[in-house]
């Protein structure tokens, strides 16, 4: 399996050498080239494996460069049961109706993103220490992506890691998260902006090619595609769950800033898993959900991205939505590429005469939640079923409930424990969210962070400052 730029300037490269790159050089994202296919026979051959063996077996189709052994190694240690909450992984938990809970919030950090941050971790020591070197770390954070990278590459051999995250934007659990690891490879940095500006401050850093090369840029946010790969897992995981026969259909619904989660869906999906619906759930910021509305693409500048209370996907520009486009196109690269000049210079694009496809090729829906949904969805869902619900997962659990369909299982992936958005909880049930005995002592811990203008060359001098080479 090789791996293209979506803009076409990249020669074909294996999994572990865009492992390390990040951005492509022309500065596309790269992407399989070609999506592996899974037959139903296949897809029934997996129901009674455990969640890493499963995990091997679809990223055996990604990584081909990696051998066997060495890659079920990977998967095991990532996916060993005793790092999640009560030693199980990924349980479906059902709500009312047709939907149900994909339970991803049991791991390290609380939140989704440990699922696939955990297999990061493993395999960027590995493939750094098989080639000698190093790799500095540059990534943008909105809440969860920031705590579950570092957490997960903390301490690892030859790896250094700078987290951008917007001042006074995440909540005061996600900042004591972070901000209280004090390990010398972790480099906490507080941008007085919004995520959108982290994120532009790290693509411009990575698209300076000789900086890159010079200090070793790599990424953690999903623009790498191991991030993606490892996120489809869960994906087969709950269908496999949900389903009692070959070819059932389900429906997911997720809550979205980045696209880089329902991305995986999508390419689950691609790869033959029968989705019928990707519900695509956004807050306020809702560009996303405009697109598939319209057809029209048109990010929002910073001053005009709201902070709501579902944080984490307080984003206007969208990284992964570039991977999607590039499919929509017919991956097509010289098409994707002048879209995206489009977009840099006119400040939107228009695709709304693919419009009749969002849903009848794709599987694509979307619609919006706000505050005061978040707020009714948390206190019914959990005056009905005892169940409490971060602000973000209730996001996707009301936009889900428009495109129930009768005999369609609606899974609904869960985004953190509600214990890192307690304010929003307590406005809601009238008491804080429960904080696991683990963590109860986070916020008394000292913070090492640094609070910098949102400009990139005081985050290029920080980097020269503390990198490894």
């Amino acid at each position: 399996m090789n791996y293209i730029s979506t803009r076409g300037g990249m020669a074909p490269q294996a999994f572990s050498d865009i492992l390390l790159e990040g951005l492509a050089p022309d500065g596309g994202l790269a992407i399989p080239e070609q999506y592996p296919q899974i037959d139903s026979a296949t897809l029934e051959s997996w129901r009674a494996l455990p969640y890493n063996e499963l995990a091997l077996e679809i990223l055996s189709r990604f990584v081909t460069d990696i051998p066997r052994a060495d890659l079920a190694a990977l998967t095991a240690a990532a996916y060993n049961p005793e790092l999640y909450d009560g030693g199980v992984m990924v349980p479906l938990k059902p709500l009312k109706g047709q939907i149900s809970l994909v339970g991803l919030s049991q791991g390290p950090t609380l939140a989704f993103k440990d699922m696939a941050m955990q297999f990061l971790g493993q395999v960027f020591e590995y493939v750094l220490t098989k080639r000698g070197t190093t790799i500095n770390i540059l990534g943008a954070t909105s809440g969860d992506t920031g705590s579950a990278a570092e957490y997960a590459l903390k301490g690892k051999k030859g790896v250094n890691v700078f987290m951008l995250s917007p001042f006074g934007r995440m909540s005061e659990f996600q900042r004591a998260q972070m901000y209280s690891l004090q390990d010398e490879n972790i480099h906490n940095l507080s941008v007085k902006g919004v995520f959108d500006d982290c994120q532009d401050i790290v693509k411009t850093l990575a698209g300076d090619l000789d900086f890159k090369s010079r200090w070793h840029l790599g990424a953690v946010n999903s623009i790498n595609w191991a991030r993606i790969a490892a996120q489809v897992v869960y994906y087969f995981w709950a269908w496999l769950r949900a389903t009692e026969k070959p070819g059932q259909e389900v429906s997911f619904a997720v809550p979205s800033g980045n696209f880089g989660n329902i991305l995986a869906g999508h390419i689950a999906r691609q790869m033959g898993l029968p989705v019928r619906k990707l519900v695509l759930a956004t807050n306020e910021n809702n560009v996303l959900e405009e697109f598939f509305r319209t057809g029209v693409y048109k990010p929002r500048s910073s001053a005009n991205t709201y902070a709501t209370s579902s944080p984490s996907m307080d984003i206007s520009k969208a990284s992964n939505f570039e991977r999607f486009v590039f499919d929509l196109l017919g991956r097509d690269p010289k098409a994707l590429a002048a879209l995206w000049e489009q977009l840099s210079t006119q400040g939107y694009f228009d695709l709304s005469d693919k419009k009749a496809e969002f849903e009848t090729t794709y599987g694509f829906v979307a619609g919006t939640s706000s505050h005061a949904d978040r707020l009714e969805t948390i206190r019914s869902v959990h005056q009905e079923t005892g169940v409490l619900i971060d602000p973000h997962t209730a996001d996707g659990v009301k936009v889900a409930a428009q495109y129930v369909e009768d005999g369609i299982p609606m899974l609904v992936l869960e985004t953190a424990l509600p214990a890192k958005f307690s304010e929003t909880i307590e406005e809601a049930i009238g008491q804080p969210a429960p904080v696991p005995a683990h963590l109860q002592h986070l916020a008394s811990l000292p913070q090492k962070v640094e609070v910098l203008d949102a400009d990139v060359e005081q985050i290029r001098r920080y980097v020269e400052t503390h990198a490894a080479i």
